[in-house]
Protein backbone atom coordinates (compact mmCIF):
# COMPACT_ATOMS: atom_id res chain seq x y z
CA UNK A 1 0.00 0.00 0.00
CA UNK A 2 1.50 2.95 -1.08
CA UNK A 3 2.28 6.36 1.43
CA UNK A 4 -0.40 9.32 0.83
CA UNK A 5 1.09 12.17 -0.83
CA UNK A 6 -1.52 15.04 -0.83
CA UNK A 7 0.91 17.18 -3.06
CA UNK A 8 2.00 14.15 -5.61
CA UNK A 9 -1.87 12.78 -5.05
CA UNK A 10 -3.40 16.11 -6.37
CA UNK A 11 -0.98 16.27 -9.33
CA UNK A 12 -1.48 13.20 -10.40
CA UNK A 13 -5.31 14.03 -9.82
CA UNK A 14 -4.69 17.06 -12.23
CA UNK A 15 -2.26 15.46 -14.82
CA UNK A 16 -4.41 11.71 -15.38
CA UNK A 17 -7.54 13.20 -16.36
CA UNK A 18 -6.31 15.95 -18.74
CA UNK A 19 -7.21 13.70 -21.86
CA UNK A 20 -10.90 13.87 -20.53
CA UNK A 21 -11.37 16.71 -19.35
CA UNK A 22 -9.88 18.27 -23.05
CA UNK A 23 -12.56 15.50 -24.71
CA UNK A 24 -14.92 17.64 -22.29
CA UNK A 25 -14.41 20.98 -23.87
CA UNK A 26 -13.48 20.18 -27.43
CA UNK A 27 -16.72 20.11 -28.87
CA UNK A 28 -17.73 23.74 -27.00
CA UNK A 29 -14.55 24.96 -29.45
CA UNK A 30 -15.75 22.81 -32.14
CA UNK A 31 -19.19 23.93 -31.63
CA UNK A 32 -17.74 28.24 -32.13
CA UNK A 33 -15.69 27.08 -35.00
CA UNK A 34 -18.16 25.34 -37.46
CA UNK A 35 -21.64 26.15 -35.87
CA UNK A 36 -24.00 23.90 -37.05
CA UNK A 37 -21.84 22.56 -39.98
CA UNK A 38 -21.29 19.01 -39.19
CA UNK A 39 -23.25 18.90 -36.13
CA UNK A 40 -25.36 15.69 -36.49
CA UNK A 41 -26.99 14.82 -33.15
CA UNK A 42 -26.33 11.17 -31.64
CA UNK A 43 -30.04 10.31 -31.14
CA UNK A 44 -30.23 11.25 -34.99
CA UNK A 45 -33.21 13.14 -33.99
CA UNK A 46 -35.00 10.38 -32.71
CA UNK A 47 -37.27 10.70 -29.80
CA UNK A 48 -38.37 8.34 -26.90
CA UNK A 49 -41.54 8.39 -25.22
CA UNK A 50 -41.90 11.80 -26.82
CA UNK A 51 -39.21 13.74 -25.53
CA UNK A 52 -35.36 13.52 -27.72
CA UNK A 53 -33.22 10.66 -26.72
CA UNK A 54 -30.41 13.36 -26.03
CA UNK A 55 -31.16 16.24 -28.34
CA UNK A 56 -29.05 18.39 -30.90
CA UNK A 57 -26.58 19.25 -28.21
CA UNK A 58 -25.13 15.81 -28.19
CA UNK A 59 -23.42 15.39 -31.59
CA UNK A 60 -21.11 13.26 -33.81
CA UNK A 61 -18.59 15.82 -34.22
CA UNK A 62 -18.24 16.33 -30.87
CA UNK A 63 -17.53 12.72 -30.12
CA UNK A 64 -15.57 12.65 -32.33
CA UNK A 65 -13.21 15.64 -32.02
CA UNK A 66 -13.41 14.66 -28.28
CA UNK A 67 -11.84 11.61 -29.24
CA UNK A 68 -9.29 13.08 -31.70
CA UNK A 69 -8.34 16.25 -29.32
CA UNK A 70 -8.39 13.43 -25.75
CA UNK A 71 -5.73 11.04 -27.63
CA UNK A 72 -3.81 14.01 -28.83
CA UNK A 73 -3.49 15.37 -25.04
CA UNK A 74 -2.76 11.04 -24.00
CA UNK A 75 0.42 11.41 -26.67
CA UNK A 76 1.28 14.49 -25.68
CA UNK A 77 1.41 13.12 -21.92
CA UNK A 78 3.37 10.21 -22.52
CA UNK A 79 6.24 12.16 -24.62
CA UNK A 80 6.24 14.37 -21.48
CA UNK A 81 6.57 11.50 -18.88
CA UNK A 82 9.44 10.30 -21.18
CA UNK A 83 11.50 13.17 -21.89
CA UNK A 84 10.67 15.35 -18.59
CA UNK A 85 11.97 15.05 -15.07
CA UNK A 86 8.96 16.46 -13.84
CA UNK A 87 6.17 14.42 -16.19
CA UNK A 88 8.08 11.38 -14.94
CA UNK A 89 7.78 12.07 -11.24
CA UNK A 90 4.20 12.50 -10.95
CA UNK A 91 3.56 9.48 -13.15
CA UNK A 92 5.22 7.17 -11.46
CA UNK A 93 1.83 5.36 -11.01
CA UNK A 94 0.29 5.80 -13.98
CA UNK A 95 2.10 3.31 -17.05
CA UNK A 96 3.15 5.40 -19.68
CA UNK A 97 5.60 3.10 -20.92
CA UNK A 98 3.06 0.55 -21.74
CA UNK A 99 -0.08 2.57 -22.19
CA UNK A 100 -2.38 2.27 -25.41
CA UNK A 101 -2.57 5.78 -26.12
CA UNK A 102 -5.35 4.54 -29.38
CA UNK A 103 -7.07 2.39 -26.69
CA UNK A 104 -6.71 4.89 -23.92
CA UNK A 105 -7.24 8.33 -25.06
CA UNK A 106 -10.45 7.12 -27.13
CA UNK A 107 -11.44 5.88 -23.92
CA UNK A 108 -11.42 8.55 -21.97
CA UNK A 109 -13.28 10.65 -25.01
CA UNK A 110 -15.98 8.25 -24.68
CA UNK A 111 -16.40 7.59 -20.94
CA UNK A 112 -16.41 11.76 -20.69
CA UNK A 113 -18.63 12.24 -23.34
CA UNK A 114 -20.29 9.20 -22.72
CA UNK A 115 -21.37 10.50 -19.29
CA UNK A 116 -22.57 13.60 -20.30
CA UNK A 117 -24.80 12.03 -22.91
CA UNK A 118 -26.33 10.10 -19.90
CA UNK A 119 -26.76 12.71 -17.79
CA UNK A 120 -28.68 14.50 -20.65
CA UNK A 121 -30.64 11.68 -21.61
CA UNK A 122 -31.73 11.77 -17.89
CA UNK A 123 -32.28 15.46 -18.08
CA UNK A 124 -34.73 14.84 -20.91
CA UNK A 125 -36.75 12.67 -18.77
CA UNK A 126 -37.36 14.51 -16.33
CA UNK A 127 -38.32 17.64 -18.28
CA UNK A 128 -35.24 19.84 -17.55
CA UNK A 129 -34.45 21.87 -20.73
CA UNK A 130 -31.08 21.89 -22.90
CA UNK A 131 -28.56 23.66 -21.26
CA UNK A 132 -30.00 24.04 -17.95
CA UNK A 133 -28.43 23.91 -14.99
CA UNK A 134 -28.71 20.49 -12.75
CA UNK A 135 -26.31 20.58 -9.96
CA UNK A 136 -24.06 18.45 -9.06
CA UNK A 137 -24.86 15.98 -11.97
CA UNK A 138 -23.47 18.41 -14.50
CA UNK A 139 -20.09 18.50 -13.36
CA UNK A 140 -19.87 14.93 -12.48
CA UNK A 141 -21.18 13.44 -15.03
CA UNK A 142 -18.27 13.53 -17.28
CA UNK A 143 -15.79 12.68 -14.18
CA UNK A 144 -17.28 9.47 -13.49
CA UNK A 145 -17.62 8.46 -17.06
CA UNK A 146 -13.90 9.14 -17.64
CA UNK A 147 -13.01 6.86 -14.49
CA UNK A 148 -15.58 4.28 -15.12
CA UNK A 149 -13.86 4.28 -18.96
CA UNK A 150 -10.27 3.97 -18.21
CA UNK A 151 -10.86 2.19 -14.83
CA UNK A 152 -8.71 -1.32 -15.93
CA UNK A 153 -5.65 0.76 -17.57
CA UNK A 154 -5.03 3.11 -14.37
CA UNK A 155 -3.39 1.97 -11.19
CA UNK A 156 -4.58 4.91 -8.87
CA UNK A 157 -5.34 4.72 -5.53
CA UNK A 158 -8.94 5.36 -4.01
CA UNK A 159 -8.37 8.46 -2.57
CA UNK A 160 -6.83 9.94 -5.71
CA UNK A 161 -10.14 8.87 -7.74
CA UNK A 162 -11.68 10.67 -4.96
CA UNK A 163 -9.38 14.01 -5.52
CA UNK A 164 -10.28 13.68 -9.38
CA UNK A 165 -14.28 13.34 -8.66
CA UNK A 166 -13.26 16.57 -6.43
CA UNK A 167 -10.41 18.56 -8.19
CA UNK A 168 -12.41 18.29 -11.83
CA UNK A 169 -15.78 18.90 -10.62
CA UNK A 170 -14.70 22.26 -9.01
CA UNK A 171 -12.54 22.60 -11.99
CA UNK A 172 -16.14 22.25 -14.03
CA UNK A 173 -17.66 25.05 -12.26
CA UNK A 174 -14.55 26.86 -12.92
CA UNK A 175 -14.62 26.70 -16.39
CA UNK A 176 -18.38 26.96 -16.44
CA UNK A 177 -18.28 30.38 -15.09
CA UNK A 178 -15.92 31.41 -17.28
CA UNK A 179 -17.47 30.06 -20.63
CA UNK A 180 -20.89 32.02 -18.98
CA UNK A 181 -19.13 34.91 -18.80
CA UNK A 182 -16.81 35.00 -22.03
CA UNK A 183 -19.48 33.29 -24.87
CA UNK A 184 -17.94 29.74 -24.81
CA UNK A 185 -21.14 28.18 -23.34
CA UNK A 186 -22.03 25.47 -25.76
CA UNK A 187 -22.97 21.86 -26.74
CA UNK A 188 -21.58 19.12 -28.60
Amino acid sequence: MQDFDLANDLLVALWFFLPAAIANVTPIFLTKIFGKKFAKPLDFGKSWRGKRILGDHKTWRGLAGGIIFATIMLQVQVILSHHTGWADRITDQLDFENIHVLIVGPLFAIGALGGDAIESFIKRRLGKKPGTTWFPFDQIDYVIGAMIATWPFATLNWWQYVFILIIWTFMSLIFSWIGRHTGFKGSI
